[in-house]
This record gives structure tokens, sequence and C-alpha cells, in this order.
């Protein structure tokens, strides 16, 4: 991590306001970063952390043991709280590890003038590790800050939100996107693509890149394009196709499916929009009007919405491909 705050992409307000309130000792015990996923909020905790534990009064510096410390992930004032996966299970943070944060939190700082600690995917906590956070935020011990980190601000107790100064992080511009995926050896072609897919989520179109997003979007798109025309042969082949895909990968190929959906309702107000997720395939989308009147658009959307949901449970997936396919295609 190079601590340079100029290296975090985007969110230029957020990190003028965070820096002046470090320098004129106006910062909270507590604050919340709230917004979409990947778009940096977890990288800017930590950089904010590396500022006050380093020991200038602009930090970070990157020179100094402090924030050596911090680039090698070895600060022993600094802490972070991830979310555990045990098994099949969903993410979550458990008490245990907000107790073991407590006891940490409690000591005097070895290094620096005190210590931060940041709770990453705070949503995650079960009910027993956010009240035992709660009771933490009210009655601090010692020197330490708090930084919590969520896309999901609704799913926490409205009492821990309280108790936070919360900062809230939009989306990141596409051409700076653009750009950030070049510097990682993205294609050009493929970032500006790439870019338009995320939704304003670097992190989200680095993943894209890495697992081959953009095949499975073209492949929604195949599938939306041979939807007239389809028997039953075809229909039962691509049930299974899609039936063999990871879940993981399936639940990611309905999110294109449901964005094409959207950009084709996007055309039918406007065939120049620049808003468009698919900005690459306007003039194929454009062609599928004809066959897709608006109403049924609109009833594919509730297709794809409840597949969605069917999807979080251990369902069999190449049945419920057979029935999907089967009622999108027979929409009239």
């Amino acid at each position: 991590m190079e601590l340079n705050w100029n290296k975090i992409i985007g969110h230029e307000k957020q990190k003028r306001e965070l820096r002046t309130m470090l320098q004129e000792g106006r910062l909270p015990h507590a604050l919340l970063f709230t917004g979409p996923d990947g778009i940096g909020k977890k990288m800017l905790g930590r950089m904010l952390a590396a500022a006050i534990l380093c020991g200038e009064e602009d930090g970070p510096c990157g020179h100094c043991e402090s924030c050596q410390s911090m680039r090698l992930a070895s600060h022993p004032d600094y802490y972070e709280v991830l979310p555990e996966v045990r098994g099949k299970s969903a993410k979550v943070i458990r008490i245990e590890q907000i107790r073991e944060m407590q006891t940490v939190a409690s000591r005097y700082p070895v290094m620096a003038k005190s210590r931060v600690v940041l709770i990453d995917e705070v949503e995650c906590m079960n009910e027993a590790a956010a009240n035992s956070l709660l009771k933490t935020l009210e009655e601090p011990e010692g020197q330490v800050t708090f930084i919590l980190v969520t896309s999901a601000r609704s799913s926490l107790l409205d009492t821990i939100v309280s108790r936070c100064m919360p900062v809230a992080f939009g989306m990141l511009p596409v051409e700076a996107m653009t750009a950030a995926l070049q510097e990682r050896g993205v294609p050009a072609e493929d970032a500006a693509e790439l870019s338009a897919l995320a939704d304003g989520s670097l992190g989200r179109a680095v993943t894209l890149f890495e697992n081959g997003g953009l095949a499975l979007r073209n492949d929604a798109l195949s599938v939306l394009s041979q939807l007239d025309d389809m028997d039953m042969d075809k229909l039962w082949q691509l049930a299974k196709e899609k039936g063999d895909l990871e879940r993981e990968k399936l639940v990611e190929w309905f999110l294109y499916f449901n964005m094409l959906l959207r950009d084709m309702l996007v055309l039918y107000e406007d065939g120049a929009s620049p808003l468009l997720y698919h900005q690459d395939c306007r003039v194929k989308l454009a062609q599928l009007l004809p066959q897709f009147p608006e109403h049924k658009i609109f009833a594919m959307l509730r297709e794809v919405r409840e597949m969605q949901r069917r999807l979080q449970a251990n369902v069999n997936l190449r049945l419920q491909m057979e029935g999907f396919l089967l009622r999108i295609r027979d929409l009239t």
C-alpha cells in the first residue's frame, strides 16, 4: 500500500475534509464510511489510519517508522476486523472477534500516540457482536479511533450509526476508472467497457476483468438475441450450460441480463442516451427492440428479480434455468 492520498481515485471532497479535521484536531473517535462496494472506502480508511498514526503534521509522510510499519501491514497500533467464512456459511463478524479487538484497543499504544481500529463490512456483525461493539463505541477505553466501513448502512443498528460520524462516498467517474484499469495493464478498449459495466466501482471492474465478465455479458446478450427463435432442444441445452456454472457466476450472468434489459428501456426513451451501461452494444440492443415491447421487458425484469432471489437459496440451478427460460420465452 502506497501511503499517498493522491493515489486514491476520486473522493476529493471527503479526502480534503478528513485531512482538515485531522490537522485541526477535530477528528471524532468513531467514523462510519458508507457507499457502494469497490469504490475505495477501505483503502481510504487505511490511509486515514496511517495519517492518524504518523508523527508528521500532514501525514502520512510515507517515511517514518510508523508509515513503514503500515506499508508492511505490521503496525502494532493498527488493528483490522474482517468478516470470517466458516465452511459454506455466509460471512460473519462474530463476538469473539469484537472481544479480541476490544482487548487490543484498550492497551497503551506501542509506536504511535494512539491506536486505530478498522472494521470492514461492519454490516456482517451478528447481533451479539453488534451489541458488544456498541458498548465500546459508547465508552471507548484508551486513545483509539474507530473506522467502520459498510456498503449497507441500513443494516446497522441505529444506535451504532448515531455514535459515529458518517462519511458518505459515491461512485467513481468512468474516466478515472478507465485510466486506473489501464495502469493495471487492462487493454484500453476493455478498460472502457469494464468501467461502464462496473457502475462506478473500480473493485468490481477489476473483478470483472479477472473473472471474464465481458464474456458473461456477451453470452447474456446472445441468449437475449436468440430468445424468440429458441426451440425446446436449444432451451434444454442452454439450461444445462447455465446450470453447470458456479452459483456466483450464474448470479453475475443474471446481473448482466438485467442490465441489458435496463438498457433497452433506456433506448425506448432516447436512442442516443449516454446513460447505457453497455455503450458498445447500443446497435445490437436497438435492433432487438421490435421483438421486445416495453411491457414484455418489464415482465422479463420481474422474472430476473425472482431468479436472483431464488439463487440466494439452495436450489437446483438447472431446473431453475429451465423454468426461467421457458417463462421469458413464452411472454407475449
